[in-house]
């Protein structure tokens, strides 16, 4: 029987963490529960799952769909998506069988890429070998979780660019029950018809439409992510705080109304540090004000109530308000304060 191959590839970058990747967590089970009851998938499908940061790994390799169980999503440093298109044809290279004079070879493979980010390498060359010896001979659905992804970026590569426009958990049940449902149909049509192009289901009633990629997009950063380390177990942990746009009225320009940004607390999460670092493509050079951040989370490793607090050093600890030790470069100090005019900290890159 010839194989149907579906490759998730998976943005796990640090702007993932929290109730996103919790929801591709969940989809990804839903998506392997409802598959196992289509005898069309059970019969051809296979599943590979890799994820990418900064760089790239295989959380899954291609396996038959009974005996398939998602992976945990770990979470990285960087959207590097050329990284991540170089690992899906090195994969593909050596994984898929090829159809020669003596055998048929594997369906043309489906590959659902999610991304909430724009590139923080250059993906050009990755593209342009994608598109010279890849793209006619596989099916690529590039999804934008939310609008911060360069979707003009992704129409370079992909025929079909579709961008989930809400992310709350009603809209990510219904996009992994479009994917489920595509991927039903593919199967269907491989199995009757020979037909291995990919048979996208409709998007009615679901918070995700087909992109124009010849309109230009503003991309704007929604979220900051800070590294952190608790100070007790010393254990690493990210801060998230998204973006929020308010009006006030400035006296010293006659109260004309003006827009501020600020970044408001989601909250903190803990996260596997050696996954994180493999996952990373070396240290951040991208910084915010602390003047731009509202709110403190707890400590999500200690419960400390201080969950960001800046060490001279420059690094990010928690602390329960009394003398600390920086599980950073293992200084000892009181609390302060920081200046009027803030202090400029590391963000994450992704």
């Amino acid at each position: 029987m010839r194989r149907l191959p579906v490759y998730f590839l998976i943005d796990v970058s640090e702007s993932m963490v929290g109730e996103p990747i919790l929801q591709v967590q969940e989809g990804m089970k839903a998506i392997v529960q409802e598959l196992r009851t289509d005898p069309y998938a059970l019969e051809t499908a296979y599943i590979s799952v890799i994820a990418f940061a900064g760089k790239a790994i295989s959380l899954s390799p291609l396996t038959e769909l009974y005996k398939f169980y998602p992976p945990t999503f770990p979470i990285g440093g960087g959207t590097a998506l050329g990284n991540a298109l170089e690992f899906l044809m090195k994969d593909m290279d050596s994984t898929l069988v090829k159809t020669t004079s003596e055998q048929k070879g594997d369906w043309k493979p489906i590959i659902f890429l999610f991304t909430d980010g724009i590139p923080t390498d250059d993906p050009s060359a990755a593209i342009a070998r994608w598109n010279q010896k890849y793209r006619h001979k596989a099916n690529i659905v590039a999804i934008s979780i939310g609008d911060n992804a360069d979707t003009q970026l992704l129409g370079q590569f992909s025929d079909n660019v579709l961008r989930l426009s809400n992310t709350d958990e009603m809209s990510f049940k219904a996009f992994f029950q479009w994917i489920t449902a595509s991927i039903k149909s593919t199967s269907a049509s491989v199995s009757d018809m020979g037909d291995d192009d990919v048979k996208l289901a409709p998007t009615t009633g679901i918070k995700l439409e087909k992109v124009d990629v010849s309109i230009p997009c503003e991309i704007d950063e929604n979220f900051a992510v800070l590294l952190c380390k608790c100070s007790n177990t010393r254990k690493t942990y990210l801060a998230k705080y998204a973006k929020r746009t308010h009006e006030y009225r400035d006296s010293n320009y006659g109260h004309l109304t003006l827009l501020n940004n600020e970044f408001k607390l989601i909250g903190a999460y803990p996260i596997d540090e050696d996954m994180y670092n493999n996952l990373s493509d070396g240290a951040s050079n991208q910084s915010i004000n602390t003047t731009l951040l509202r709110g403190v989370p707890t400590c999500p490793c200690c419960g400390a109530q201080l969950g960001v607090v800046v060490c001279e050093c420059g690094n990010i600890m928690c602390s329960d308000g009394g003398t600390t030790v920086c599980p950073w470069c293992g200084t000892e100090g009181t609390l302060g304060e920081i200046n009027s005019g803030g202090k400029n900290i590391t963000r994450g890159r992704g």
